[in-house]
């Protein structure tokens, strides 16, 4: 298993957007999936839940994983621009 970090963290919205998370790497990227995403289910989150598994196995690499991360918290509502 590999914990690589992601070029630059990730900046997520929590709760109502007043506190933010930052997020660098495909592990730190699963147990946010998996305990603080909003909506658990659908397409992005289950396609982010495979990728960042899939980056963990060394299936894919971490920067694909994180494009399919952001792109799932961009869906969610939850990424800060």
């Amino acid at each position: 298993m590999t914990d690589c970090l992601w070029d630059k963290p990730v900046e997520l919205m929590i709760g109502n957007s007043d506190h933010f998370r930052c997020v660098g790497s495909s592990r730190e990227a699963m147990a946010f999936l998996m305990t603080s995403w909003p909506t658990k289910g659908g397409r992005s989150f289950s396609a982010a839940r495979r990728a960042c598994l899939a980056a963990l196995e060394g299936k894919i690499t971490d920067a694909k994983a994180k494009h399919v991360f952001v792109h799932a918290a961009d869906k969610a509502g939850i990424l800060k621009r």
